[in-house]
């Protein structure tokens, strides 16, 4: 009796152990099938000076470092993410008393598109902006640089949690 009691009990568990487990994936079904994704160099229609690359290499980075998809090249990738840097534009910000400006923000506007060429079709597109902050009496080129900096960190984060969110 106990015997068969233990083999009712073991048999219980198995059975629910097996029920539990069930195959699990961050990935939605639609984009499962998209393992890497193509970054080319940003096209540029401004005068700043080796923004592209600097958007571009920062992406890479971060697309790396995130790891849920891998960087492919475009002739073997499964998606790929585009852009064209349309717009680096410097606006003052708040005044001091004696009307000087103590702060600029550079704002640096962004048209990305993700496709996916597995299926020959868009995933998201859309335009962004993203500021940074600088002080312009520290540094001239420097603390705009900065401003730069700031800015792509934001674009980035912004483009990366598009592209992965849902997975």
């Amino acid at each position: 009796m106990a015997c068969r009691l233990l083999r009712l009990v073991l048999l219980s568990l198995v059975t629910s152990l097996v029920c539990s487990c069930g195959y699990y994936s961050f990935s939605p079904g639609s984009a499962s099938h998209i393992k890497t994704v193509a970054i080319p160099v940003f096209e540029d229609r401004t005068a700043e000076f080796g923004i592209r690359e600097q958007l571009t290499e920062a992406l890479v980075q971060e697309f790396t470092r995130d790891n849920t998809l891998r960087i492919a090249e475009r002739h073997s990738a499964d998606s790929v993410l585009e852009g064209v840097i349309v717009a680096v534009d410097d606006r003052a910000g708040p005044y001091d008393k004696q009307e000087m400006v103590q702060e600029l923000k550079v704002y640096i506007t962004v048209d990305v598109r993700y496709f996916d060429l597995k299926k020959n079709q868009e995933v998201w597109k859309d335009r962004l902006t993203q500021w940074g902050a600088y002080d312009p009496n520290a540094g001239g080129t420097s603390a705009r640089q900065e401003g730069i900096n700031e800015a792509i960190r934001k674009l980035v984060t912004e483009i990366l949690n598009r592209t992965v969110s849902g997975w």
